[in-house]
C-alpha cells in the first residue's frame, strides 16, 4: 500500500484515480510515500524520509522546498496547462472590465440615492466618467508565452485585438500552438512601449521579481493597463501605483490584493481566483494525481520541476529507478553494482537536468535488498527504488 498525505482539499475527480487497493490516502498520514497539496506552505516542515515524491495540484511551486527535496531525491510534480483555460478567462474578463471601467461604474451605480426619475437623470449626468475603450485594433502585449500566455495571445486574437508576444525561452510546443498573427517583440521594453493592454505570464524566479518597476514604468505606453493574473511580485505595486496617479498608466488589475492597493479607483484586484473553477481544481488533481502515480509504480517522470522527463515503457521485468548527483561514472558504478549480483540488463534509460539524473533500469530477475541497499551507499546516489 502506497499512502499519500494531503495537505490541502484536492478535488476527489482526481482521488479517485488513487485504486483503495493499493493507496491510503488521508489529510493526516504517518510514514507518507507522496505528498498531495495546493497552497499549503512546506518550507517548514521536516521531510518524512519515506517520502518519494511531492505533487502541486497547480502550476506554481514557490511553496514547497524543491531545493532541498531535490537534495533527498524527492520529484516534485506540478500539472501546468490544467488550469490554463480558467486563468485564460479571467484575464479576458479583466480586459473587458477594464477596458471599460466596469467596476468603478458599478460602484458608483450602487451608490445611488433618489427615486427612479432621480436616479436615471444621476446616471446620465455620471457616465461620461466611465467612457471606455474598446478592444479591435488594440494592441495587447503578452509576457511569457507559455500554456496560459498562448491561450490569451490566440483569444485576444479572436477579440480584435493586435497582439505582441515576448518570451526568449518559448518552447517548440508552445510555438506550434501559438497564432501566426501573433507578433514578436524583440525586448520587453519595446513590447511596453507599443501595448495598450500588457499581460504578464511569467513564473516567480529571482529574474522575474520586480520584473515590471520604476525603471521599466518609464517606457510604458501612456494610458496602457497593466495585467497580472501570474504572481504578485513580478510587479512593484508601489510603483504601479506611483505610475497610476502621475497619469503614466490607466489601470492596474490583478489577483493579489494588498493594502497598498485596496480601494485604489484604478485598480482591480481580485482575491486570486485566476485558477478558481471546479473545471480548473479536477484538471489539476487528475493530472498530478496521475503523475504520482507513475512515478509510484513505475518510476516515470513526467512535469517534474526538479527531475529530467524519464520515460521507459514497461515490460515483464523488475525495475530500479536511482536519482544521483550528475556526476562522472554513476551509471558505471550502478552497471558494476548490477554485474556484480548476476543481472542482465534489459532495457536503461539515464536522463540529467543542471546537477541532477535520474536512471531506469530494467533488469531480468528479482533486484535483492543488498543489492539496493550497495547502489544507495554509493557516493551521490540521493533515492533509489527497486519496483
Amino acid at each position: 500500500m502506497y499512502k499519500i498525505l494531503t495537505l490541502n482539499n484536492i478535488s476527489i475527480v482526481g482521488l479517485e484515480r488513487l485504486p483503495r487497493d493499493k493507496y491510503e490516502v488521508a489529510s493526516e498520514i504517518q510514514h507518507p510515500d507522496a505528498i498531495l497539496v495546493r497552497s499549503h506552505n512546506m518550507h517548514e516542515m521536516t521531510i518524512p524520509p519515506t517520502l518519494k515524491a511531492v505533487g502541486r495540484a497547480g502550476a506554481g511551486v514557490n511553496n514547497i522546498p524543491v531545493t532541498r527535496l531535490s537534495e533527498e531525491g524527492v520529484p516534485v510534480f506540478n500539472a501546468p496547462g490544467a488550469n490554463a483555460n480558467a486563468v485564460k478567462e479571467a484575464v479576458l474578463a479583466g480586459l473587458l472590465i477594464s477596458a471599460r471601467n466596469i467596476c468603478q461604474a458599478w460602484d458608483a451605480a450602487r451608490t445611488l440615492v433618489g427615486t427612479d426619475k432621480e436616479i436615471h437623470r444621476e446616471v446620465e449626468a455620471q457616465k461620461k466618467r466611465f467612457v471606455g475603450v474598446e478592444l479591435p485594433g488594440r494592441t495587447l502585449g503578452v509576457v511569457g508565452l507559455g500554456s496560459i500566455g498562448v491561450q490569451v495571445a490566440n483569444a485576444a486574437l479572436a477579440l480584435g485585438m493586435r497582439v505582441v508576444g515576448y518570451d526568449p525561452q518559448i518552447t517548440v510546443q508552445r510555438a506550434w500552438a501559438l497564432s501566426a498573427q501573433v507578433e514578436q517583440a524583440t525586448n520587453l521594453d519595446h513590447l511596453l512601449s507599443q501595448a495598450d493592454f500588457l499581460s504578464l505570464h511569467v513564473p516567480l524566479l529571482e529574474a522575474t521579481r520586480g520584473l515590471i518597476n520604476r525603471e521599466r514604468l518609464r517606457n510604458i505606453k501612456p494610458e496602457a493597463r497593466l495585467l497580472n493574473f501570474a504572481r504578485a511580485e513580478i510587479v512593484d505595486e508601489d510603483a504601479v501605483v506611483d505610475a497610476i496617479e502621475e497619469g503614466k498608466i490607466a489601470a492596474y488589475i490583478c489577483d493579489f490584493p494588498s493594502n497598498r492597493l485596496k480601494g485604489h479607483s484604478q485598480v482591480i484586484a481580485l482575491p486570486h481566483l485566476g485558477a478558481s473553477t471546479y473545471e480548473a481544481e479536477e484538471n489539476c488533481a487528475v493530472m498530478v494525481v496521475e503523475q504520482i502515480r507513475e512515478f509510484l509504480e513505475n518510476g516515470n517522470v513526467q512535469n517534474s520541476v526538479n527531475f529530467p522527463e524519464a520515460v521507459l515503457p514497461r515490460t515483464d521485468s523488475w525495475r530500479l529507478a536511482i536519482a544521483n548527483a550528475n556526476i562522472p561514472t554513476m551509471v558505471a558504478q550502478i552497471s558494476t553494482h548490477l554485474a556484480e549480483a548476476g543481472l542482465n540488463i534489459i532495457d536503461m534509460l539515464n536522463k540529467s537536468q543542471s546537477n541532477l539524473a535520474y536512471t531506469l533500469v530494467d533488469v531480468d530477475r528479482p533486484i535483492p535488498k543488498y543489492l539496493v541497499d550497495g547502489i544507495r551507499a554509493v557516493q551521490g546516489v540521493l533515492s533509489v527504488r527497486a519496483l
